[in-house]
């Protein structure tokens, strides 16, 4: 029986990952981590419009060798942007494929003229809240009942001024304290 590489599990050396933009070839990855991390998956439908939103979107997968172990997405409207969407492959957990992907995602929403970012985390997700906390994210409230999968409650946390310089630092601080390497590919 041959083995693929998406079985293996991930050795614990450091990495080599691959940001790049998220193209139509990668959904096929982004559905596999999609469905096993959420209850109520999006479609492929769904990921193919947002794709074809041009510069109000922007939507990123990480690669180790040529599997998908990640993804991200935002959403901008005017000067604030929307962190759609953060996954990795639980096999890839404890990485910091999410801190590259978000590194990169801010970055990205720096370029388009972002000032402010958010995003809704589930209230039980400390580990996600802890990584946000990095970025520079601040409780603002909760949405009641936000996840339909189990009614549980939504924390919102936003992030602001992240075009200033003493932002730009923090991101690179974060990157520093980041193992292993990563190669930005083709961000558009």
């Amino acid at each position: 029986m041959a083995v693929r590489s998406d079985d293996l599990e991930p050795d614990r050396r450091p990495l080599t990952v691959v940001v790049t933009t998220m193209r139509r070839r990668h959904l096929r990855g982004v559905l596999r981590i999609e469905h096993q991390v959420y209850p109520r998956p999006w479609s492929i439908g769904l990921y193919v419009s947002e794709l074809s939103f041009g510069p109000t979107r922007a939507y990123l997968v990480a690669r180790v060798d040529a599997s998908v172990v990640g993804y991200c997405g935002l959403m901008i409207v005017g000067e604030d942007g929307h962190i759609t969407t953060v996954a990795v492959d639980p096999r890839w957990h404890r990485n910091h494929i999410a801190t590259r992907l978000l590194v990169n995602l801010v970055r990205q929403a720096v370029e388009r003229g972002v000032e402010n970012l958010t995003l809704e985390v589930r209230m039980s997700n400390h580990g996600a809240q802890a990584m946000y906390q990095r970025f520079g994210f601040v409780p603002a409230g909760a949405r009641k009942g936000y996840y339909a999968d189990n009614g549980e409650d939504a924390l919102v946390m936003w992030s602001h001024g992240i075009h200033t310089p003493e932002f730009a630092e923090r991101l690179a601080a974060i990157e520093a304290s980041i193992d292993g390497l990563t190669i930005v590919e083709g961000l558009t």
